[in-house]
């Protein structure tokens, strides 16, 4: 008889999304893109312009030394190319390649089906239950 308490809702939260990140990693990898490259192409996806490497740190959260080895390794790959930014001569900025461009889209295919294996169990009304309490979670902490 298994006497272990049932896990609480942080714990199960913290498995799924382990789960869901493990996935995405395993998907990611015949593409050659780690999970911390796959942010910094949806990030500079999301942006119309070329971002600046601080810029590019600012959203990935970490030091610009570690955002250039991200870059590095995405610009090795022509994923990214990188230029001096003509309004600042000491700034460089990073924009998306065509291969980027492709590569975010095979990144979010990955990323779908990924999530799809772990949410296959839940029916539909499931899942969209578990979106809204999301996006409720979500709006709450950006209102924060």
């Amino acid at each position: 008889m298994d006497t272990a308490p049932d896990p609480d809702l942080p714990e199960l939260f913290l498995r799924t999304a382990k789960r869901i990140r493990r996935n995405q990693v395993a998907r990611l990898a015949p593409l050659g893109i780690t999970p911390g490259q796959a942010r910094a192409l949806r990030i500079l996806g999301h942006h119309d312009e070329p971002l600046r490497m601080a810029a590019l740190a600012d959203h990935l959260g970490i030091v610009p030394r570690s955002a250039t080895t991200v870059v590095d390794a995405l610009e090795f790959a022509r994923l990214v190319s990188r230029a001096p930014d003509p309004s600042n001569r000491r700034s460089t900025l990073v924009t998306l390649t065509d291969s980027g461009r492709a590569a975010l889209s095979q990144m979010a295919a990955a990323r779908r089906q990924a999530a799809e294996e772990v949410f296959a169990t839940l029916g539909s009304e499931q899942r969209e239950t578990l979106r809204d309490l999301l996006a409720t979670l979500e709006a709450a902490a950006m209102r924060a």
